[in-house]
């Protein structure tokens, strides 16, 4: 890979890593399209490498949080999400192999990814537009957590984006979380499902081609990223956090789209 290439999948992780540390977005849902548009590495590389980044991100982040005493995370709302995202991304990363394997153009693994995102992303973006609107609720039970972190959990690990839009989603309609409560709790939940997703790539010895140092390059930008994402996250109210996600969600489904084409 040229110098210039590095300098773009560094910058890219970073800012991506600065807006999913404000919006709870994780940023591998705007690093996995973004960086599968320049089509400089294969779907499964990009996952994994956007996989790493969004990991150590969320890690930093939490971490950062809970040490600082500045964490929102409902633990016993938060720790069930987390198990089932941790056993979803298990079982997303094995759907993922599987159809790798099973499609012989790669490419078109990498449509499907755009497609599913696409219209994940669109959903979410018309239900922040309404959730005012939306009458939420409060699940407690732990079985209904565990539930809904999996399907997080398979979602963030197939598609290679950490967590993304959904997670958000979900922790306003069944939580009834605030901006930045469900932020920080889905950076808690990515962090789980991002764990698990890599473990199984380790061990099952499928861990794709790529350069070491681009490797360290991005986890380098998603730590730096996190840092930088919790100091703007501090100085911006709900409604500018709202405002912010909705611009990114409409970036991302423009992204989705040309890499649709581009793969078909």
């Amino acid at each position: 890979m040229n110098l210039y290439l590095y300098i773009i999948f560094g910058l890219v992780s970073f800012l991506a890593s600065v807006a999913g540390a404000i919006c709870g977005i994780g940023g591998g849902v705007l690093i996995k399209p973004i960086l599968d548009a320049f089509g400089v590495l294969s779907v499964a590389s990009i996952s994994f490498l956007s996989g790493c980044t969004v990991l150590s991100m969320s890690c930093y982040s939490v971490v950062k949080a809970k040490l600082s005493g500045s964490s929102l995370v409902d633990m016993k709302t938060g720790t069930p999400l987390a198990v089932g995202a941790a056993l979803g991304g298990v079982a997303g990363k094995m759907m993922f192999q599987y159809l790798s394997g099973l499609v012989p153009d790669k490419d078109q693994v990498g449509a499907v990814q755009a497609a599913c995102l696409l219209v994940i992303t669109l959903g979410t973006m018309i239900y922040t537009i309404k959730k005012d609107r939306i009458r939420t609720h409060h699940v407690t039970a732990v079985w209904a957590c565990i539930a809904i972190g999996l399907v997080l959990g398979i979602f963030s690990s197939f598609l290679g984006i950490g967590g993304g839009p959904i997670n958000l989603v979900v922790l306003f309609f069944f939580f009834s979380m605030d901006t930045k409560t469900a932020a920080q709790n889905s950076l808690y939940i990515i962090l789980f499902s991002q764990i698990a997703s890599l473990l199984n790539t380790l061990l099952t010895g499928t861990v794709p081609q790529f350069e070491i140092g681009l490797l360290i390059l991005m986890v380098t930008g998603g730590i730096l990223g996190g840092a930088g994402g919790r100091v703007v996250n501090r100085r911006l109210d709900a409604a500018m956090v709202n405002r912010l996600f909705i611009g990114l969600m409409v970036i991302i489904m423009m992204i989705c789209v040309y890499n649709m084409v581009r793969f078909l």
